[in-house]
């Protein structure tokens, strides 16, 4: 699944394939901005991606789209 975390003045967002679910990717969001706390996403590959959660200016969760090689009609 494919995570977006936009990021105050910054003009790239972050880009995580995870393969949380996307209530525990909620779920997590919705704590560490609750809390001022740290959000803390594991990629497919095993890498760790931090964000402080005053600093996320949005998240946007999705399936992603997968296989989309060549010319579509």
């Amino acid at each position: 699944m494919e995570v977006k975390i936009g990021v105050q003045h910054s003009p790239r967002e972050l880009l995580v394939d995870t393969d949380d679910t996307p209530e525990a990717v909620e779920k997590l969001v919705a704590e560490a901005v609750s809390g001022e706390g740290v959000v803390t996403l594991t990629d497919t590959k095993g890498r760790k991606v931090i964000v402080p959660a005053a600093k996320i200016a949005y998240v946007e969760i999705g399936g992603g789209v997968a296989g989309t090689v060549g010319f579509r009609s």
